[in-house]
């Protein structure tokens, strides 16, 4: 089943957000994204991959795992594939503090550690959905010094 805005809207109003649906023409006009671009993280500190024009959300293909309520590999597999035929590239990054280095994502930490409320925790370590998504064709990345965005 699709994910919709009126789902959105729900799930943003449940934790106590102020959301709303509004017309494209209401609001800025949105970047561009080309089809070499990372479905990514929205993480702000450098990347060693050149390809930042992709989408972009908290925790890249992991929210979409976590919007839908899958937690194992096959569907994480699943999502890459959706995300491939919609013109992008799945991809997921750790950083060189972390250990392992795939717990560089503060999403994918906080989810597997059961810190996102309501939301059930991945089946699968930081390790394991590195390598589903490389095996999906998607990319890792590895991010260089310490968060800036403001």
């Amino acid at each position: 089943m699709p994910l919709t805005a009126e789902d959105v809207v729900g799930v943003l109003k449940g934790r106590g957000w102020e959301a709303e649906i509004v017309e494209e023409s209401t609001v800025a006009p949105l970047i561009k994204t080309s089809p070499q671009g990372l479905m990514k993280c929205v993480d702000g500190r450098p990347s060693d991959h050149p390809a930042m024009d992709g989408p972009k959300s908290l925790g890249g293909v992991y929210a979409i795992a976590t919007n839908r309520g899958v937690t194992d590999i096959e569907g994480l597999k699943k999502i890459c594939e959706e995300v491939k035929e919609k013109g992008s590239i799945p991809s997921c990054h750790g950083d060189e503090h972390a250990h392992p280095a795939p717990m560089g994502c503060g999403f994918f930490k906080l989810w597997s550690q059961s810190k996102l409320e309501g939301i059930p925790p991945p089946k699968f370590d930081s390790e394991e959905g590195k390598a589903a998504i490389l095996e999906a064709g998607g990319v890792y990345e590895c991010l260089a010094g310490k968060h800036e965005e403001k």
